[in-house]
């Protein structure tokens, strides 16, 4: 007896979520994993100096983390599953022949991916802010006062779900191959990962170049956290310095983390 004609597609649907969010969950845990065992196990006390917030989050904070993580997976699953039903009807630019578009162009993608990343990370990530929007978007995320690498993807599910629209948004706008996306999204998850280990990975004479007017830092992030307002940024400090958004210790407290010397 054959299935109704709705139920098959159904099924797929939900075997492919199932798939990526199985392929998804493997990559984050264990790209979080290494993170947290050279930060907080192998490299503890030779790094320690450079944590901004000194103490180590508490075991049940991360175990949240990982619980509302595991959450956000299905829902970028499901997003990513959609994304390709949408690229299959040819609703997106996606291409997957090399020779389309110059090597230039497969490069320079992955850099225009990561600048419209930043800029709906920013603007989406303030609105969420919102007294009215917090607590249904972004309440979960900052529970964790003292994040660790574990809430890079600790997020509500309606938060998980803004987010996730990152997916179809760049394929939608602009032409991008496969392997150029993979790319993006490698660099989006490790930049993520690192910005919520708690530990300043820059030089003290960052702040004091022209990068450091560009590139956001951990220090900026965990202020962040701590602060729960400001510093609304993801890759790149340029938003919040041209809205204005930054703490205004933040250049203080960069210097303070990074002068330190070790123990």
């Amino acid at each position: 007896m054959s299935n109704p004609p709705l139920l098959d597609p159904l099924l797929e649907f939900f075997q492919s979520v199932s798939r990526t969010s199985f392929s998804l969950a493997v990559r984050y845990a264990l790209l979080a994993g290494i993170v947290s065992l050279l930060a907080y196990r192998i490299f503890y006390r030779r790094w320690k100096h450079r944590k901004v917030v000194r103490k180590l989050p508490a075991g049940s904070e991360i175990r949240r983390e990982m619980i509302y993580s595991a959450s956000s997976m299905l829902i970028f699953a499901a997003v990513g599953v959609l994304t390709i039903v949408l690229a299959k009807e040819g609703w997106t630019q996606i291409y997957f022949k090399r020779g389309e578009y110059p090597v230039a162009w497969f490069w320079g993608s992955v850099v225009c991916a990561i600048v419209i990343h930043d800029t709906w990370f920013y603007w989406s990530h303030r609105l969420m802010h919102h007294r009215k929007l917090f607590r249904y978007f972004h309440r979960v995320h900052h529970l964790s006062h003292n994040p660790s690498p574990w809430a890079a993807y600790a997020f509500d599910p309606a938060e998980a779900l803004v987010q996730a629209l990152i997916f179809p948004l760049v394929l939608v706008i602009m032409p991008m191959h496969p392997a150029a996306f993979g790319i993006f999204m490698l660099w989006q998850i490790i930049h993520n990962i690192l910005g919520h280990t708690g530990f300043e990975i820059y030089p003290r004479w960052l702040m004091d170049s022209w990068l450091g007017k560009i590139l956001n830092t951990p220090t900026n992030h965990a202020m962040h956290h701590e602060k729960l307002r400001g510093n609304y940024g993801l890759y790149f400090n340029v938003w919040d310095r041209l809205m204005k958004t930054n703490h205004a210790e933040y250049e203080k407290r960069f210097r303070e983390v990074t002068g330190r010397t070790k123990e």
